[in-house]
């Protein structure tokens, strides 16, 4: 995919989420991520469960409860902080300039309301259309996004829809206003094999279309893999490396991303070959402010790495936060 301007659209600078309850501990979700976004191009944001993949993303479109949340750092979205903008003013960028697709449809969608209303709001708040104008261009979203007879549709409430079909609304909804960021946030997760791979062809194809740039949030490597133009590896909070698509899965350097290669099956591996999991949960982990955060797990871990939190370093074009690195003659584990 290619990438249409050298300036970024989003420009993600040291963005901290910290979220904080009486009597309980404080948790850093977010501890200083940096990314940018191109025009045009698809991002990935790769992690466990846990990493603050999604943490970010509502950041980003700030969503995220203001009780009890501290956000720092800057978001800039064609030079505006999105972070400081009035609320009225992010309300009309969120849904127009930027939209998002959120995790699980079902939960995501009122389930009391039916498609075409939820649908059409989208519409008639950002491009004030009205009536039968906008139950068109209603009925052309769905349409595009491959729900048959959406015009049957339209009338149906999300549980009368397959999961699929209900995912599908979504990004119709997400797309309604032809955005210039789009965030898709384990938009694959609840759906089974087949309907996951359509799902990510057709997210491929409208980005395409449009033009738009992607932000794709995921803990499945095979979907960044013939889908994003640049990954960052997320950890407990943090990004361990970040490279382009081809160099990060021909030659991972962080032992964390080398263990998510390693645990996922490959068709090239003969039949009986044991996978080979990252030891431990991501609940094992050391503090940053004590040394790296994966050390507990790490089988690359030397004695450097508990006492200091290590830097994020750029080496041979990629951004690394590891002081003992895969080499790079090193091959990932079949």
């Amino acid at each position: 995919m290619s990438v249409t301007s050298s300036e970024p659209l989003l420009d993600v600078r040291d963005l901290s989420v910290t979220f904080t309850r009486k009597g309980g501990p404080t948790v850093h979700a977010v501890d200083g991520v940096s990314f940018t976004v191109a025009p045009g191009e698809t991002v990935g944001l790769v992690g466990e469960s846990g990493s603050g993949k999604s943490v970010t993303s509502l950041a980003i479109m700030r969503l995220l409860a203001r009780r009890g949340v501290q956000v720092g750092g800057q978001v800039l979205f064609d030079g505006d902080d999105l972070l400081t903008l009035p609320r009225d003013r992010m309300r009309d960028i969120r849904g127009r300039d930027i939209a998002m697709v959120f995790q699980d449809p079902m939960s995501s969608l009122n389930p009391v309301v039916p498609i075409g209303v939820q649908v059409t709001e989208v519409l008639e708040r950002h491009q004030d259309l009205k009536g039968e104008q906008a139950r068109a261009a209603a009925e052309n979203l769905l349409f595009r996004v491959g729900i048959p007879d959406p015009s049957r549709r339209l009338k149906e409430y999300p549980h009368q829809l397959s999961g699929g079909m209900r995912q599908r609304a979504l990004i119709a909804m997400a797309l309604a206003c032809r955005p210039r960021l789009l965030i898709a946030d384990e938009p694959t997760t609840a759906l089974d094999v087949t309907i996951q791979a359509q799902i990510i062809e057709l997210l491929k194809e409208l980005v395409q279309d449009t033009g738009a740039s992607l932000v794709m949030i995921t803990h499945d490597l095979g979907v960044v893999a013939g889908l994003c133009d640049t990954v960052h590896v997320m950890y407990s909070g943090r990004v361990v490396e970040s490279a382009g698509r081809r160099e990060l899965f021909g030659q991972p350097r962080h032992p964390y991303t080398g263990g998510l290669l390693a645990s996922v099956p490959r068709l090239d591996s003969p039949r009986g070959a044991p996978l080979h999991p990252i030891p431990g949960s991501p609940t094992d982990v050391l503090r940053w402010d004590r040394g790296c955060a994966f050390s507990p797990r790490c089988r690359n871990k030397i004695d450097a790495c508990v006492g200091a939190p290590p830097p994020l370093e750029n080496l041979a074009g990629r951004s690394l936060r590891c002081l003992n690195p895969l080499e790079l003659t090193e091959e990932v584990p079949a």
